[in-house]
């Protein structure tokens, strides 16, 4: 066992050493100077008031960039972000936007419904898809126009900095955020390069959509960014991480609904990158010291060496590509939380997302399942939680 164990280590010590290796690589890479000016459509699927929700539809209002639009979709016209989309909208008149009322979606993923429709009535190819918790520089387009010069690149996925809200769950989360979650993603781009695409904010060009499939070949899986990239690639599209970092404000949240939404991510992943996810035990170094001591007290100096060289990696992914604060006493309660939560999600098939829950499939496709009654679940009320 405290060989198994040892070996596990040194892979993660190795992976913590690739990863500073791909940061680097990664800050070396700089967009050409942009030369066309190829117009593009933001589309903004909305449901509900996100926090600081006006702040972060702002940025895209503001733009330093000639020709954009901005499209916004809702279920229901009384959606509460619907008010602040006409507020922006009557304070940047110049800036062309749209608003789409999309009902209730037919398949189980609402996000790429909204997204399908507001497809459909963009006036450019080239679209950038962009969740309302983001917020992003007035470079963004620029940045992306740049990179989309290149007639063969199809996708191009934003790497993002997590901002967190004041709860401490929300802190630690972000801490992983921006150091294990994005140094894996680099590493993955430096040994086999970007095979996927992953969320928040996502540029592709329209004819490059329909050549997957479209969004209908995407409505029936949970991680949609993930499986774009996944499917452009597979095509022959060029995907790309751009050179352009945004913010994903991930809010507060106490424990229970932190670590459901933790839960949820690790079984999406499992299935839709099932060798990448159990791969990711070598992004785990302090924990798995931790077990290496545990087994064996003569292999002590392993813990050191693996603060030492979690917390170099930490520092360059964080600080250097991400521009992130840490702070450094929550970094090994992270890694503890992380490694539990990456246990938990080998377990269970199901998960709750906006308040309903969904059945996960091994191909990594989700379906919502029917809400039981209380009076068959108690024998009382006949009400839907």
């Amino acid at each position: 066992m405290a060989v198994t164990l040892l070996v596990l280590l040194a892979g993660a010590l190795v992976c913590s050493l690739l990863s500073i290796i791909a940061a680097l690589r990664y800050l070396a890479v700089r967009p050409p100077a942009l030369k066309v000016l190829s117009p593009i459509s933001i589309l903004k699927p909305l449901s509900g008031l996100d926090h600081g929700l006006e702040s972060n539809l702002r940025t895209f209002f503001e733009q330093d960039y000639p020709e954009f639009e901005i499209l916004f979709a809702f279920r229901a016209a009384d959606d509460p972000a619907a008010a602040v989309v006409e507020k922006l909208r009557r304070e940047y008149p110049a800036v062309p936007s749209r608003v789409l009322i999309t009902g209730e979606p037919p398949y189980p993923n609402a996000k790429v419904y909204s997204l399908d429709r507001m497809l459909a009535a963009a006036a450019n190819d080239l679209v950038v898809m962009s969740d309302s918790d983001t917020r992003v520089s007035r470079g963004l387009l620029r940045t992306v126009a740049a990179e989309f010069q290149d007639p063969s690149l199809g996708v191009a996925t934003c790497p993002y900095r997590a901002v967190a809200g004041p709860s401490f769950w929300s802190r630690l989360e972000a801490t992983g955020m921006n150091t294990d979650f994005i140094g894996g993603i680099l590493v993955a781009r430096m040994v086999e390069g970007m095979q996927f695409a992953v969320g928040p904010t996502i540029a592709a060009r329209r004819h490059v959509l329909q050549s997957i499939g479209g969004f209908d070949r995407l409505k029936d899986y949970l991680a949609e960014d993930f499986v774009m990239g996944k499917f452009a690639a597979e095509a022959g599209h060029g995907v790309i991480l751009s050179s352009c970092v945004i913010e994903h404000h991930i809010g507060s949240a106490d424990l229970r609904h932190n670590a459901a939404h933790r839960i949820r991510w690790a079984r999406s992943t499992r299935r839709s990158r099932p060798w990448g996810y159990l791969g990711q035990v070598f992004t785990m170094p302090l924990p798995l010291a931790l077990l290496v001591c545990a087994v064996e007290r003569s292999f002590w100096p392993a813990l050191p060496l693996a603060f030492a060289v979690r917390g170099l990696a930490a520092y360059v992914v964080s600080a250097r590509v991400l521009r992130a604060r840490l702070n450094w006493f929550l970094v090994p309660l992270e890694d503890l939380a992380g490694f539990c939560f990456w246990v938990a999600g080998f377990f269970g098939n199901t998960i709750i997302w906006r308040g309903r829950r969904y059945r996960l499939y091994e191909d990594g496709r989700f379906e919502l399942l029917p809400a039981v009654p209380l009076r068959e679940r108690f024998g009382t009320y006949d009400a839907e939680p």
